[in-house]
């Protein structure tokens, strides 16, 4: 579905990204996990078009993105709930997530999608009419990857997705994220703490300084005493 290929990205002159390889397929939730400031945010910026690769290849399905227009990419299927949640305030919960049936009016009927979202959070239809600045901080993750989920999406990028939320949430959250990979996307889900990685991930990349120092199954990561400093005490 996904394939990252030696790339290299530079933000003015800093060199951020170097030769990161990564791969996520249909129906496979994929983990980017480092610590702030390693580079999981340009990485998922990359692909979804908004920075430019210096060198390397992205290919989806085989096909070239690499510096496409980032609503193109989207077009094509590839969905982002960024970390921010970057939800519009001035619409309804409603209004947020029919607005990603827009943006790919081709593949599954709206509503469709739309009773998709709203099936997979049902915590969001009891908040269909309430504005985005009326959402707890849980709530407003929920409409992000709702929104990104009505996309009917191929590919799945989640940035944080469990950054800053309360324990009781974070259980309902990943069991989201399961029953959506369970619906066929490939899921690449950043992470900077390897205690929320979710239990089903079938493939752990670790990143740090721009590079990708480890790529394996999550078990074959403990072990590495030399990884605990990046992704947390305790494995």
């Amino acid at each position: 579905m996904l394939r990252v290929h030696d790339v290299d990205v530079f933000i003015q002159a800093s060199h951020i990204l170097r030769k990161i390889s990564l791969e996520a397929a249909a129906g496979e939730l994929v983990c980017l996990v480092g610590r702030n400031g390693a580079g999981k945010t340009t990485t998922l910026r990359t692909v979804m078009g908004y920075l430019r690769p210096a060198a390397g290849t992205i290919t989806l399905a085989g096909m070239p993105i690499a510096g496409l227009p980032t609503h193109t990419i989207a077009a094509r299927g590839v969905g982002y709930a960024p970390e921010e949640s970057a939800v519009f305030g001035d619409l309804t919960v409603a209004e947020n997530i029919e607005l990603a049936t827009w943006t790919r009016p081709g593949g599954r009927p709206a509503a469709e999608r739309i009773a998709r979202a709203y099936e997979i959070f049902p915590r969001l239809r009891g908040a269909a009419a309430r504005g985005g600045t009326q959402l707890s901080g849980g709530e407003r993750k929920m409409l992000s990857i709702a929104r990104a989920l009505a996309l009917d999406p191929t590919l799945l990028l989640l940035d944080e997705p469990f950054e800053g939320l309360s324990p009781a949430i974070i259980p309902q959250l990943t069991e989201a994220i399961a029953a959506i990979a369970g619906l066929g996307p490939g899921i690449l889900l950043a992470e900077s703490n390897i205690h929320h990685v979710p239990r089903y991930a079938t493939r752990l990349y670790v990143i740090e300084r721009g590079e990708i120092v480890f790529a394996g199954r999550p078990d074959e990561l403990r072990g590495r005493p030399d990884l605990a400093r990046i992704v947390g005490a305790g494995l």
